[in-house]
């Protein structure tokens, strides 16, 4: 397949109409992996709990703000596990020890999200507990 001369590309749309489409792509994307994706939809459920109970304890506001960022960056991380498994299901579709290596390594890097996301709430709650 040719690749075409630049001045035959469609013409890129700017400012707010750009902003517009990749909000749609963005809850396409959402939407898909929960439809998709129970790994993505337990972390959401997840959220459902802990994010209400952050606010809702007794903790500092930097702790408040820590404690979700790390959730939502679990769901980053999760929805781009997600899509590498689903480029490499594409592509590969065969084992091939270099697809097997990509889907771990997301994998690997979910596990890591997620033991930060522990390691935040045990540190978070230690106080509380100790008490």
């Amino acid at each position: 397949m040719a690749i075409p001369e630049d001045d035959k590309l469609p013409k890129p749309r700017g400012g707010v109409a750009r902003i517009f489409r990749a909000f749609f792509y963005s809850m396409a994307g959402l939407k898909s992996a929960l439809q998709h994706e129970a790994a993505f939809r337990q972390d959401v459920m997840l959220g459902i709990v802990l994010v209400p109970l952050s606010l809702w304890l007794p903790f500092e506001p930097m702790t408040k703000v820590l404690l979700n960022v790390i959730w939502l960056l679990l769901l980053v991380t999760e929805l781009l596990n997600s899509a590498i498994e689903a480029i490499v299901d594409m592509t590969s579709p065969g084992y091939h020890e270099l697809a097997k290596r990509a889907k771990d390594m997301g994998s690997a890097a979910v596990f890591i999200m997620l033991t930060a996301l522990t390691i935040a709430w045990v540190v978070a709650l230690w106080p509380i507990v100790v008490k």
